[in-house]
């Protein structure tokens, strides 16, 4: 029998505990909510009072739960507004209210963002430290490994330094690496043509250090000066900051992801194997820790420990570098470096032995 109450709305009905659709429409009748179908027949009511509404969530479909457990859904928000204003429970709620209001997006931005800064400065740092200290000695290994194959795979080349050059920096950086914390068995040199990274050696957190070409033309007969530059990369090994930097990278792009959302499998890995090779740069500290570590192993070996400091001279007069700051301002400039070597190795010979 066909309802003689108007329709408050029309939307699809669903029986309880089933993904069947009816159109169908809502309806008042006295103290009661009804849904009819097409033809007027009842599908299901229930007391006001007993008769769930959902809340309005900008132009999200509104969900009426009847007490049989049936539900009728209707994207006419305005109508069920206006039939909830009429019985005086017409107040919007907070989660409409401020998705509806814009500019209190803003402020949800900007509590993201500082909650992304103060995860960055306090939290990430704590938690890098934490996986440094749990890390099994395998993870370093395969970490490495892996970055060294994409450094090959894109930058480096094979070696072209004769096997002479190669067998004197390879005694020199022995002797130094057997009076190292973790003993020569720890630590592996690895010659390479730099390629578009030029002169230069670094070291990756199992130990694996990476020695260019180029450095070694650059240094030509200063071989004692290849040594303290490899002094200076164990000093990077020994104090983990290899390690803390691929934690810290990646910690960055996780953050980053969180943040973000879903950005796509390409980007994850630009986030994650671009961080890995930008994790082979260190801070202002580290940098001054691993150049203290190279003049102590220096002259722990009894060999030339103001060579780490040569290398920064040669830096500023073959390849004009005077400035005070490098290329990233955390990083100490090579003037201030080579001075602060000089600083300390006339410390530690005025200190008693």
């Amino acid at each position: 029998m066909a309802s003689d109450n108007p329709a408050i709305a029309l939307g699809e009905w669903h029986p309880a505990g089933s993904s069947r659709s009816v159109p169908s429409s809502f309806a008042e009748t006295g103290e009661r909510l009804v849904v009819h179908d097409e033809t007027g027949a009842e599908l299901s009511s229930g007391k006001s009072s007993a008769v769930e509404i959902s809340p309005r969530v900008g132009a999200v479909p509104r969900r009426i739960i009847f007490p049989d457990g049936s539900l009728f859904e209707t994207s006419d928000n305005d109508a069920i507004d206006r039939f909830l204003a009429r019985r005086g429970r017409g107040r919007e709620g907070i989660i409409h209210r401020m998705e509806r209001f814009h500019p209190r997006l803003i402020a949800f931005v900007a509590a993201a963002i500082l909650l992304g800064a103060l995860i960055y400065r306090f939290a990430l740092p704590a938690l890098v430290e934490v996986a440094v200290a749990v890390t099994p000695p395998v993870v370093p290994r395969i970490m490495s490994a892996s970055t060294l194959e994409a450094l090959d795979r894109t930058v480096l080349d094979d070696s072209e330094l004769d096997e002479a050059r190669r067998d004197k920096i390879l005694e020199g950086f022995r002797a130094i690496a057997a009076l190292s914390g973790g003993g020569e068995e720890d630590y592996t040199l690895n010659f390479r043509k730099g390629g578009a990274i030029g002169p230069n050696a670094f070291a990756l957190p199992d130990g694996t250090l990476i020695l260019t070409d180029e450095l070694v033309e650059l240094a030509e007969n200063d071989t004692e000066m290849i040594v303290g530059v490899l002094a200076h990369e164990i000093g990077h090994v020994e104090l983990k900051h290899s390690l803390r930097q691929i934690y810290r990278a990646a910690g960055v792009a996780a953050l980053i992801m969180l943040i973000a959302g879903d950005i796509g499998s390409g980007a994850e890995d630009v986030l994650v194997q671009g961080g890995g090779l930008l994790s082979l740069s260190y801070s202002r500290s580290a940098e001054a820790a691993a150049d203290r570590h190279s003049v102590e192993l220096m002259m722990k070996a009894g060999r030339d420990p103001a060579a780490i400091a040569r290398f920064f001279q040669l830096l500023e007069t073959k390849l004009e570098d005077h400035s005070e700051t490098s290329m990233f301002s955390t990083h100490p400039g090579t003037p201030e470096r080579r001075e602060a070597i000089l600083d300390l190795i006339a410390e530690l010979r005025t200190q008693p032995r």
